[in-house]
């Protein structure tokens, strides 16, 4: 057995050496008028998406989602095995947990192994018709990921290349948006990732992925613990939800829901507040435009939040007009994007702009249930 682990870990380093990197059913929901409850401000957080990789050591004291920069690090495992791992486990608790090694290159440019292990998971993106790849879940060793990068993490989603790299760095930068919208999101940190097959039984391969942030730690420095408690899309507070509901009319998702509590994690101060709502999960976004994606409808765009009143709405959509310049920014200097997406992005952001801009069109996408037109009279 010893004899077995070594030849892995000389496997798992030489893979790293050898390979170098290179480029690369959505619940509806009918609209219900909501009343106003107390919402707290809305926050920036700016983000610049870069695309040269770091070594993972230069954040070793920093926060791991604080920095831009992506990471480099080699995974090896059994990799056929956990590639081929496709079974619906119950609950993520009894997924199969394959054993791995994760190396990274400290400071220095010694190379760090660290044991970890590797589970497969999500729903759609696990079945093997729609990802080549599967998504994955990391599992760091608490003790031993002490002095690295990863210190203080505990299990992280992976976001795999599935049909391609580049539908990884589309995704990535839907978070990177919503970051900028509010702090009650999620936050991303791109990984250039060398998968080795300790057994050579698949060909190594240096993809795009993306970590995501553990929800503890959005809780944590928002101030809030999560809620399992079911509520309505009305029962949300009313900022943070329209602000969300704009944010997925933007990119064109409607695969989320509040009351299934489906790509969304519901968090709170205290347990009798209204909730805040943060999403996740937007590859079946328009804006992402993966193979597999449904569209909402012909025109790429729902709305799905609730009826609010209109100087609500024009709150919320004042503050994306603001931050327009920004948004546009994270498209066109990213380099691992494809001119032509960039070019589709835009335009797609374009309509979105042009659509909150125009009051009969706001009324129409975003009053449709408004009796009398009521709640549309503040908007003016």
């Amino acid at each position: 057995m010893e004899r077995n682990n070594a030849i892995w870990l000389l496997l798992g380093l030489a893979g790293m050496l050898r390979v170098l990197p290179s480029v690369a059913q959505p619940v509806v929901a009918q609209p219900v008028v909501a009343q106003p409850v107390v919402a707290q401000p809305v926050a920036a957080q700016p983000v610049a998406a870069q695309a040269g990789a770091a070594p993972a050591d230069s954040v070793r004291k920093a926060d791991l989602f604080a920095a831009d920069a992506p990471l480099s690090f080699t995974l090896a495992a059994q990799m056929k095995v956990v590639v081929d791992d496709r079974t619906m486990p119950k609950a993520d608790s009894l997924a199969t947990r394959h054993p791995a090694e994760l190396t990274w290159q400290d400071a220095s440019g010694e190379l760090q192994p660290l044991p970890v292990a590797l589970m497969v998971r999500g729903n759609f993106r696990r079945n093997q018709t729609n990802c080549a790849f599967p998504p994955l879940y990391i599992d760091f060793p608490k003790k031993k990921a002490k002095s690295t990068p990863f210190a203080g993490q505990n299990k992280l989603k992976l976001v795999t290349h599935c049909q391609g790299d580049e539908y990884v760095v589309r995704e990535y930068l839907v978070y990177k948006v919503y970051n900028l919208v509010t702090p009650y999101s999620y936050r991303a940190r791109m990984a250039r990732v060398t998968y080795v097959d300790s057994l050579q039984k698949r060909p190594n391969e240096t993809r795009w992925g993306f970590l995501i942030e553990d929800e503890d730690n959005v809780a944590k420095r928002n101030g809030m613990r999560e809620t399992k408690t079911t509520v309505q899309t009305s029962e949300v507070d009313s900022l943070n939800m329209a602000t969300m509901a704009v944010f997925e009319f933007m990119i064109g998702n409607i695969d989320w829901s509040v009351p299934y509590r489906h790509n969304v994690r519901l968090m709170a101060v205290r347990g009798d507040e209204s909730p805040k709502i943060i999403p996740y999960d937007f590859d079946h976004s328009v804006l992402v435009d993966a193979p597999y994606a449904s569209l909402p409808d012909e025109d790429g765009r729902t709305y799905r939040g609730a009826l609010y009143p209109g100087w609500l709405m024009k709150r919320v959509f004042n503050r994306y007009n603001e931050l327009k310049p920004a948004i546009y920014s994270l498209y066109e200097s990213d380099k691992r994007l494809t001119r032509s997406y960039v070019k589709q992005a835009t335009r797609h952001l374009d309509k979105f702009y042009a659509l909150i801009n125009n009051p009969a069109q706001v009324k129409a996408y975003f009053f449709n249930g408004d009796t009398g037109g009521k709640l549309f009279a503040s908007f003016n």
